[in-house]
């Protein structure tokens, strides 16, 4: 063990790697839809830390992860962020959130009171690891050292547990009615033109008469497949090909033109045919799709978006991203120029620009290293907060000039998660050599300190959200999530309410709560010099 430990202390990037390695393979074990995903690495670090006590990892390490962390955070969530804020849903979120989090920010100051074996720092790690905020930890290290670090480490499996069992206890014990997401899958349905009222009339005059999602996407005439122009006049014997999102409403709507006809358009793509381009452009991504204006010489109409693993539905608003799958009914001899207007480059998905994080990066540190007067109280800095702050506002603008400060999903979640990881490994290989003593004596107290910390978190968002805002509880259960922290618990509250609405409220509530615990922490440690 002397010469294993030796070991590691001699090889102290080999040693974070390990770490990050055998964490993951820990966090991917699930009991019961819980697991600790990337929080895991922190206990494997704090074992390395305490097997190898000489072990000494640059602190820049851990603070470069947290800024990658919290920079793809702010760019990924910035326009829902901002968007929340400016709805009447998003302001009660954000009040019941933050009440939430103050009150068990009281919890935590006088703790130390009623428990003497807890200090303020163990008590404000504690505070943290409750709310699963890194970036809280952050603060409460830089102002108090390395002690955080063990209350942190305590708490956080309670901070992920108890949301998920309290959410899911409500959920049993009230089931609440939940309408579950409808599903955007394309279906089309091809009808032959029979029925009198509806011959002479333009396409543009049919289509005020169909529900939103359905649309008349193409049209067989005399043996030729032409898509859907506003001004083609229906005429007899003509075959539609109407296309939607549900299978149900989309077939008793298409029978009202007449007999269903399938496979006419279908099995002859010889003038039409579907095809779904990447979007990697940078001037396409970005864009609603009523903003988006295909040239009409190349005659293609959009029939459907896939996000990751989620089909869309197309509404006006829709935001289109990097990476996003774009489905298109054109003539094949409109694909190469469709494939240059989209990008079409599944490389360019997965690649990030790395001018506009470098500049990025420094106006949002330059943002917080301003020191902002206190009456009372000295001088405040918002440190990695202001990074966070400064990544919102440029996720909401996604592009300043030469700049595009928006990334593709796939890269932004690798780069926030290697982030999240690298601080999580450091922090825990630092902190290991105290962990266990500190456990040993008061393991216990931690584990009641932290439940107390999170269950009151958890209640008092609940109860103002559902009793006094009136919010539906698929927002609730993403506003807790968004308030504790934790992706797990947000994973959860999609389980249990299947719906867009848990996304939403975590996307409104996770970046103001991760700003408010930060400076929380800060102000805390001010008060307490």
């Amino acid at each position: 063990m002397t010469a294993f430990s030796a070991f590691l202390t001699s090889q102290p990037l080999l040693a974070l790697f390990l770490t990050i390695a055998i964490g993951y393979l820990i966090g991917s074990i699930s009991f019961k839809g819980l697991s600790l995903g990337s929080g895991a690495v922190l206990f494997v670090g704090l074992a390395v830390g305490a097997a190898a006590p000489k072990l000494v990892l640059p602190a820049l390490l851990g603070n470069l992860g947290l800024l990658l962390f919290l920079y793809g955070v702010g760019i990924a969530y910035g326009a829902q962020f901002f968007r929340g804020l400016s709805t009447a849903e998003g302001i009660k979120a954000n009040l019941a959130a933050l009440t939430a989090v103050c009150a068990a920010l009281a919890l935590t100051l006088v703790a130390p009171g009623l428990l003497p074996s807890i200090d303020l720092p163990h008590a404000l790690g504690a505070f943290a690891g409750a709310g699963t905020s890194t970036a809280a930890l952050q603060a409460a290290l830089a102002v108090f050292g390395s002690s955080p670090a063990t209350g942190y480490s305590m708490a956080y499996p309670i901070g992920v547990a108890v949301p998920i069992i309290l959410l899911g206890i409500y959920n049993a014990w009230r089931k609440p009615d939940v309408t579950r997401a409808a599903q955007a899958s394309l279906h089309m349905e091809e009808v032959e033109v029979t029925e009198f009222y509806v011959i002479g009339m333009t396409l543009a005059a049919a289509a005020r008469n169909l529900p939103p999602g359905i649309s008349i996407v193409a049209v067989r005439r005399s043996h030729h497949n032409l898509v859907a122009e506003d001004d083609m006049k229906l005429e007899r014997d003509d075959v539609l090909l109407v296309a939607g999102n549900d299978a149900t409403v989309l077939h008793d709507v298409a029978t009202r033109f007449g007999p269903a006809h399938p496979g006419r358009i279908l099995h002859d793509r010889s003038e039409l045919d579907y095809e779904r381009f990447f979007i990697s452009s940078g001037a396409i991504a970005g864009l609603q799709l009523s903003q988006l204006q295909l040239p009409p010489e190349l005659h293609a109409r959009i029939l459907h978006l896939r996000r990751n693993d989620a089909d869309l539905p197309l509404t006006p608003q829709r935001l289109l991203e990097f990476g996003d799958r774009i489905g298109v009914l054109a003539p094949r001899d409109s694909f190469p120029a469709l494939r240059k207007l989209f990008g079409d480059s599944v490389r360019s998905t997965g690649e990030i620009n790395y001018v506009s994080i470098g500049v990025g990066v420094t106006l949002g540190l330059g943002f917080g290293a301003i020191h902002w007067p206190l009456p009372l109280l000295g001088q405040l800095s918002l440190g990695f907060a202001g990074l966070l702050l400064v990544a919102l506002f440029l996720g909401r603008q996604r592009r300043t000039g030469i700049f595009q400060w928006a990334m593709p999903s796939s890269a932004n979640l690798v780069l926030r998660n290697f982030g999240l990881t690298l601080f999580l490994g450091v922090v825990g290989i630092s902190s290991g050599a105290t962990f266990a003593a500190t456990f040993a004596e008061n393991g216990l107290l931690y584990l009641l300190l932290g439940s107390a910390i999170v269950s009151v978190m958890v209640i008092v968002t609940m109860l103002l959200a559902l009793l006094v805002f009136r919010l539906p509880f698929d927002s609730v259960a993403g506003i807790v999530a968004g308030a504790t922290g934790n992706p797990a618990i947000l994973a959860f509250a999609n389980r249990i309410a299947p719906t867009d609405r848990p996304d939403i409220g975590y996307a409104m509530i996770f970046p103001s709560m991760t700003v408010l615990k930060i400076v929380l922490v800060q102000l805390v440690g001010v008060l307490a010099r």
